[in-house]
This record gives C-alpha cells, sequence and structure tokens, in this order.
C-alpha cells in the first residue's frame, strides 16, 4: 500500500472533517491510520439506513464510549442530521470525530450543522509524486492520479467507470441539475477550457444553457469536488491585469478523458496543457498538506502579452510550465515581465529539460527534480 503524506495528527487535539474526490483513498487511509477508531461507513445500506430514521442512535451509542474516544464516520454527507449529534457529543462527551466525505454540497444545501469551527477541514487530494515510488510523468498525465488510476494498467476503463459514477452518484441521487443532457455536455466543454481562463458567454453558447446555468454547473463541480478555481493575482503595479479564474479539473487525466483523447506524448500542445495541469494540482496539493497559508494564483496581463502559471504568496514565486526539452529566452519572457513588477520575486520555469539550469536569473527546473525539490521542502521557500 501507498504511504500517503497527509497524517491527520490534528485528530489528537481536535475533531476534523476530512473532504476528498470519490477514490482519492480516504477510507483505505482512515483505516490504516486509526484501525482502532469506532467507524460508522454510510456506503452500508443498512448503516446509512438505521441512523437516517433515528440520528439519535449515533447519540445512543457513542454516549457508552470513554470521553476522548475517536469515532470516524464516512460519506457522513449522505445523513446531514448526524451532524447534530456529533455536535452535542463533541460538547457533552468529549468524543473526537472524524467526519470524511466526497461531497459538501449536500450539507450546505440541506442547512447541516457545520460545527460552527468545531472541526478542522483537511482535504485529501489524489497521489502527489512524493507518495508514489519510480514516479512517471507520463503515466501520471496518460492515467491520472487517483490511486487505481495511476497503478492500473487499465486506467482508461477505470477513468470511463469512474466519470460513470460521479453522474449517477453525485449529480442524479442528490437531483442537483434537471437535464442531466445539458449537464453532460457542460463537463465536455468545461473540459475543452481545463486550465484556461474562464468565459461564461461562451462555455454557455457551446452548451446551449444561459451564463448563469453554467455558473451553477461549474459551482457544482467545486462543490462536488470534481474540480476547482485558480484565482488570478490581481494586484496592479504597472500593466492591467486579468481579473477571471482559471478553471481545473480535480485531476490531471479527467479532462483528456472527457475529450477522449488517446495517449499524450510530449511535443503536443495537449501534453503541455497536462504538465501544466499536473504542476498546478502538486502545487495545491503541496501547500494544503504543509499547511502553508500562502495566496495560490495565476498572473495574466489584459493584453494577453504575458502569463505566470503559478503564483504563490504574495508575489513571493513566480512559476512557468512549458513542455520543450531545451528551454530558450523566449520561454522566459512571462516570468521576466513579472519580474519587472515584482523584482523581489523567486521565478522558476518547470520544463522537459534534462538538467538545472538558470536562464536569465529563472531557475529552470527538469518537471522531475522540481516536483523531488518541491515534496523536500526546498523549492518554494
Amino acid at each position: 500500500m501507498l504511504e500517503r503524506i497527509l497524517k491527520l495528527e490534528e485528530i489528537k487535539e481536535d475533531s476534523l472533517f476530512l473532504w476528498g474526490s470519490r477514490q482519492t483513498g480516504k477510507s483505505t487511509l482512515l483505516k490504516a491510520l486509526f484501525p482502532d477508531a469506532k467507524l460508522y461507513d454510510l456506503l452500508k445500506t443498512d448503516v446509512r439506513t438505521s441512523l437516517m430514521l433515528r440520528p439519535s442512535l449515533l447519540r445512543e451509542e457513542c454516549e457508552m464510549l470513554d470521553e476522548g474516544t475517536l469515532v470516524i464516520i464516512d460519506e457522513v454527507q449522505k445523513v446531514p442530521a448526524l451532524l447534530d449529534e456529533v455536535h452535542w457529543l463533541i460538547e457533552n462527551k468529549g468524543i473526537r470525530f472524524i467526519l470524511s466525505g466526497s461531497s459538501a454540497r449536500k450539507l450546505k444545501r440541506s442547512g447541516a450543522n457545520l460545527l460552527g469551527g468545531r472541526a478542522l477541514r483537511r482535504t485529501l487530494f489524489p497521489l502527489v509524486s512524493a507518495e508514489i515510488p519510480n514516479f512517471d510523468i507520463n503515466r501520471a498525465i496518460n492515467h491520472g492520479m487517483l490511486p487505481r488510476h495511476y497503478l492500473s494498467e487499465n486506467s482508461t476503463q477505470r477513468i470511463n467507470a469512474y466519470i460513470g459514477d460521479y453522474l449517477q452518484q453525485e449529480i442524479v441521487e442528490e437531483a442537483v441539475v434537471r437535464r442531466l443532457e445539458s449537464f453532460t455536455r457542460f463537463l465536455r466543454v468545461a473540459a475543452l477550457s481545463n486550465s484556461e481562463i474562464v468565459n461564461y458567454t461562451n462555455i454557455a453558447q457551446d452548451c446551449g444553457v444561459s451564463s448563469k446555468t453554467v455558473k451553477e454547473y461549474f459551482t457544482i463541480l467545486e462543490e462536488t469536488m470534481l474540480g476547482f478555481f485558480l484565482p488570478a493575482y490581481t494586484r496592479v503595479v504597472k500593466r492591467r491585469v486579468i481579473q477571471s479564474p482559471k478553471f481545473y479539473y480535480f485531476d490531471v487525466a479527467i479532462p483528456n478523458h472527457l475529450l477522449t483523447m488517446k495517449s499524450l506524448q510530449p511535443g503536443t500542445d495537449i501534453y503541455g496543457h497536462a504538465l501544466e495541469h499536473l504542476i498546478i494540482q502538486e502545487l495545491r496539493a503541496y501547500l494544503s498538506y504543509r499547511n502553508l497559508y500562502k495566496k495560490f494564483s495565476f498572473w495574466h496581463t489584459l493584453d494577453n502579452k504575458y502569463e505566470v502559471d503559478a503564483v504563490i504568496g504574495d508575489a513571493e514565486v513566480a512559476i512557468e510550465v512549458k513542455s520543450s526539452h531545451a528551454v530558450s529566452s523566449g520561454d522566459t519572457k512571462g516570468l521576466k515581465a513579472f519580474s519587472e513588477e515584482y523584482p523581489n520575486a523567486k521565478l522558476i520555469l518547470v520544463s522537459l529539460d534534462s538538467s538545472p539550469r538558470k536562464l536569465n536569473n529563472v531557475e529552470v527546473w527538469p518537471a522531475q527534480q522540481f516536483l523531488k525539490q518541491l515534496w523536500m521542502d526546498k523549492m518554494i521557500f
């Protein structure tokens, strides 16, 4: 079994929500870290039904436990009413809880008790490079980083089943859209816009729905953890900048699957987009796992002349991703423009070069080595 970086050590003092997309390995991680915890698995029909009919059963059973006992409720969003009982047990019995799930949407929309700060929030992301022995970037781009997908020789079939399960369970069961065919079409159009600045009007035209509906669809993807927005870095020094966010699916393989792409190979534009997506995915996980409460954004000038793929903190680090095997001075123009605005920024270009080097005050790092240095805490700060 792969060893995950997230250890959830906060549970020694606090209860917590553990969120993560389906099949990121939440249940496996919790069983590995806390084998002696009392577990309520709401994927089991009998367990879910009994607690749905009588949520007080949770309190009645947990009142028999010693103070400080750890209780895990897996897929907690399936029975939102349990959170009132959890609240009472935390306050009156000192029970610690880990409440895991793949979607906060149902809890938020139902007005469920989110415990008013009594539980911390952590997120389990897909695998990261540091968790995989002999990590292979090409495999990651083509298979994705969900554990079952990366390790499988039949990743295409698994991803196809994954998307089907998502539509069936998250969309149909929760009845969050009226026209499933429109939402399915939106998923593919959103894949075309993956890693691009979001233009709701253009996407709405391509989907045949209103801009308001498209915004709601993107909210669904966020709340069911199938995608995320990367905000624009908007502080202006000289050049006017884009204000709209970029959108990314939560895993690098999802958009290519939705677009029925075959194996992606270095040297193509689509491979370059996927490499950028993978680096953004790793940076997002790194900042979360290391509890680095830094802004994470991108920078794009309004005249479309210059762009930087990732900005960490308040212009502390700027990162550009290129899939070239031999980057040149022209590949650093976005970073150089950013440096003119923010001269103290550390400038990094991630590429497929064979060796690290310095180019125009920019650190050029092969992607594999960049990721290794990142997770050794030697790259960003």
